[in-house]
This record gives structure tokens, C-alpha cells and sequence, in this order.
């Protein structure tokens, strides 16, 4: 039996890092690029637009934001504003798209991106920012809103960026190892404390206030604004080595109000006083390591298994059926790879999000886990791996369900849900959940889990009267005295 492959939905001209789903209008936000080196490959934000054809779910693309000399490394979503991380910036897109009441007939060339289906009149990646995109009745344009600098340590770079409950906030963490907390969109920093020693590698932010940070010092901390309220002890209730470090990898957190929000207004101004109690947050997407000198290569090529830095370790999600619980998820992933037959396993570990106490503990393999997304629905957790690998666990028991090897054969680095609300059940068709990936090779995949079929209640009843009845039938003709 051949290896299991999954389909590729998209091909962009440049190498992917982050990943956005947003299912209210159908579309997949892809982004990356060659940085600043003159090698000739692009920078980009790519918006695909979702579509049911022939009972297949496929990804067109629908229109190419250019970034110029600046490759996005990791995105944030509150509804039609995208946070994009780029080098030591955070930079504020607003998106729009409407039906158009005409076609443009000057556009149908199309364009030169690379992709499994081109829509017409789709505009290259090196089109103007703010332009738009007409194609098949659908008009897309992308608005420049506010840039800040986000970290500020001697080569700087912005990891990771997450908005609030209510999205009048963000927070981004980078080298410098500071958390900063701006307004939005007017990108006033409103809260900034030192979070860890060295680099953050990701966030996760709760709707009771507290934010969960990952550093490179082995810490996982948990803060109420900036006091330290409890640091995460994984080893307590799981396994323990003595000569083998490990060290948890990035986080983030699902507002359990973001499904009420959705019939809100998905994005103000807000005029928040500094110091004041920040909401947890629904859009982290950490990034990776910084670019060498302009190049796509990253600093951890000399210690390929430090890789805290690469996308997401650590989420929050929902429990099923129980809305105002949270669990947190993280991966314990060895400090230090070594070279031998066996190598030390990665672990999934699952909280409580109000105590902060380790719930459950499983191995997920010796492949190095380079990051994790938690469902809407909190049902599901999707691993991606270093060496290109891409899994789908129940969040429950921690079991896994779906794997794909070497899906990418290169490091994934974002994984995302298809929402289950919006157009999400549209989309999905016959399947209970579906995953994007996408990797430094250029690729975005879909994988897909097919629904797990189940017993109706009342059939299982009437199987157990049947048997019931049957056995006392056959009782009564061994025994004919019985009844």
C-alpha cells in the first residue's frame, strides 16, 4: 500500500510561513517571501478565495498583496484587519471584498503566479499595496493602515502577534523579549513589561485576563498585565529525565466568546488607557526565526533542534460541550537533538486554563513538532512537523487521528483549521474537519479527516432489546421450565 499523500491546494512564488483562515467570507490568507536579498523571489500576502466545486474543496487565488523588501513571518486575524509581522514591524491591513456589478474586461491576462487554479484578472505579486482585484464577479482590495516598530533589540525581529477578546488590541513579543500591547488601529502602546530572558516564542491570551508567555529560557510564565502570576510545571504529573532538557514552544489562546463576536463588529478603534486589563486574544500566529542578512535561511541552521522559534507550541481551546472552560495546549520538544538511533520523543501536553495544572501527558513521536493549532470547537489539535509530517490528534484524549509523512518534506511552519462557523460547514461538505498546511516549499496543503460514522441511540436500543429477547427464547427451548 502506497504512503498516504495529501492534495495540494496552492502553489505561491515564494516560500509560505503564515497561515489565516477566514470562513465568514470563504478566504485563505497565505504569506511569506524571500526577504530583503535580491534573489528575485517575492514578498507577498496571497488572499485565496475557498470554493465547493465538484464536491472538492479548492483555493483560487483572488488577489496578491505586495510587501516589497518586507517577508511576512506571522499573521493575526480580527475580522477584516490582518496583523502581519514583518522584520521588527507590525504592519495593519484592512481587507474588503463585495461583489463587483461589472466585469473588467482590461484584466482578463491574469497573472504570473504560480497556483493550481488562476481566477481571472488576479493581480501579480508585485502589484501596488491597496490595489484591488477584480476577478469572476468578485472584488477584493487590500488598505495600508498603520506600521510600528514591535521589538527593539540588536537584530530585531517581531515572533509573534495575537489580538484581544474584543479586538481593540494586539500584543506582539520578539527578541528583545518584551511583551508590548498596542491599540488598534492606532497602534498606541499601552502596556510593556520584560516577559523573559532572551527570545519570546510565542503568546497565548485568555478572556480572564491573563496571558501565558514562552520564552528560550525554558520558561513558560503566566502573567495578570505585567505581574508574573504562576509558571507551567509539565514534568509533575508526566515523565521525568534527568540528563534531558526540554522546553515548551510557543502559545496560544480561542476566546470562548469569539462565536457570539462574529455577529459584532469585528474591529474598533478602541480607547483604552494604558495599564488598563487586557482581554485575551483569538488570532496568534508566531513566526519563525529571523532571515540571515537579507536571505530566507534561518539562525538556527547551526542548532537545527533548538526550533522554540519556529510556528506555534502551545494553544488554548475550548472544552466540547462546556464553553466556559478553556484547556491549554503545549509541546515539549528535547532542547537539544541528539544523534542516535532512537531519538528522545516530543510531548503533548493539555491544562486546565483556570488552574494552569497539567491535565494529561502523551508522547506524539520522535519527529520534532514545529507547530500547533487547536480547532474552533476545541475538538481537534493539528501538529506539523520539522521534517514535513503534518498530524491531526483528538484534543480529549490526546490520540491522533491523521498523519500524512513527509507531506511537505521540508519544515511545516503554520497549520490551520477550517472554522466550523461562517461558510465552514459549506466548505467542509461530508468531512468533520479540515486542516491547511504550509512549509518553506512553497506549498499549501489541505488534509482532510472524513466524518467518523456512529451508531444512532435508539438503534443501539433496539439491538439490546433484540438480543434480550432472544436469549430468553433460547433459554425457554433448553430449558422448557424456565418461564
Amino acid at each position: 500500500m502506497g504512503r498516504r499523500r495529501a492534495p495540494e491546494l496552492y502553489r505561491a512564488p515564494f516560500p509560505l510561513y503564515a497561515l489565516q483562515v477566514d470562513a465568514s467570507a470563504g478566504l485563505l490568507i497565505a504569506a511569506g517571501g524571500g526577504g530583503a536579498a535580491k534573489t528575485g523571489i517575492k514578498n507577498g500576502v496571497h488572499f485565496l478565495q475557498l470554493e465547493q466545486i465538484n464536491g472538492r474543496l479548492s483555493a483560487s487565488l483572488l488577489h496578491s498583496h505586495d510587501t516589497e523588501t518586507r517577508a511576512t513571518m506571522n499573521l493575526a486575524l480580527a475580522g477584516d484587519i490582518l496583523a502581519a509581522g514583518q522584520d521588527a514591524q507590525c504592519q495593519l491591513l484592512r481587507f474588503q471584498t463585495h461583489w463587483q456589478k461589472g466585469s473588467n474586461k482590461a484584466e482578463k491576462a491574469g497573472s504570473k503566479d504560480q497556483g493550481p487554479r488562476q481566477r481571472k484578472g488576479a493581480a501579480p505579486a508585485g502589484q501596488k499595496s491597496g490595489a484591488e482585484t477584480h476577478c469572476e464577479g468578485v472584488e477584493l482590495s487590500v488598505e495600508d493602515l498603520q506600521v510600528v516598530q514591535t521589538d527593539f533589540s540588536a537584530d530585531p525581529l517581531q515572533k509573534v502577534v495575537c489580538f484581544n477578546h474584543d479586538n481593540t488590541q494586539l500584543a506582539t513579543g520578539g527578541t528583545d523579549g518584551y511583551i508590548r500591547v498596542w491599540q488598534v488601529p492606532s497602534l498606541k502602546k499601552v502596556l510593556e513589561f520584560k516577559a523573559h530572558e532572551g527570545e519570546i516564542e510565542d503568546l497565548a491570551l485568555g478572556p480572564d485576563g491573563k496571558l501565558v508567555t514562552v520564552g528560550q529560557d525554558f520558561k513558560a510564565s503566566v502573567w495578570q498585565k505585567d505581574q508574573l502570576v504562576t509558571q507551567l510545571h509539565w514534568q509533575e504529573n508526566g515523565p521525568t529525565f534527568s540528563n534531558m532538557p526540554y522546553r515548551y514552544q510557543a502559545c496560544r489562546c480561542e476566546d470562548p466568546g469569539r462565536w457570539l463576536k462574529e455577529a459584532q463588529p469585528r474591529c474598533g478603534g478602541g480607547n483604552r488607557e494604558a495599564g488598563e486589563d487586557c482581554g485575551l486574544g483569538v488570532g496568534v500566529s508566531p513566526g519563525l526565526t529571523r532571515m540571515q542578512e537579507g536571505t530566507n535561511l534561518h539562525r538556527q541552521v547551526g542548532r537545527p533542534w533548538e526550533l522554540s522559534s519556529l510556528s506555534p507550541g502551545s494553544r488554548f481551546g475550548r472544552v466540547p460541550d462546556q464553553p466556559a472552560r478553556l484547556r491549554l495546549f503545549t509541546v515539549q520538544i528535547p532542547h537539544k537533538r541528539q544523534r542516535q538511533r532512537q531519538p528522545p520523543p516530543c510531548y503533548l501536553t493539555a491544562w486546565d486554563g483556570s488552574t494552569f495544572l497539567p491535565l494529561r501527558t502523551k508522547s506524539c513521536g520522535h519527529e520534532v513538532i514545529s507547530c500547533l493549532s487547536v480547532s474552533e470547537s476545541g475538538t481537534f489539535l493539528g501538529l506539523g512537523m520539522v521534517t514535513g509530517s503534518v498530524a491531526i490528534y483528538i484534543a480529549f484524549s490526546l490520540q491522533r487521528l491523521y498523519y500524512v509523512r513527509e507531506a511537505h518534506g521540508i519544515v511545516v511552519t503554520d497549520v490551520a483549521f477550517l472554522p466550523e462557523k461562517g461558510r465552514g460547514p459549506e466548505l467542509l461538505g461530508s468531512h468533520e474537519t479540515a486542516l491547511f498546511s504550509v512549509a518553506v516549499d512553497s506549498r499549501c496543503q489541505l488534509h482532510l479527516l472524513p466524518s467518523r460514522r456512529s451508531v444512532p441511540v435508539w438503534l443501539l436500543l433496539l439491538l439490546c432489546v433484540g438480543l434480550i429477547i432472544v436469549t430468553i427464547l433460547l433459554l425457554q427451548s433448553a430449558f422448557p421450565g424456565f418461564l
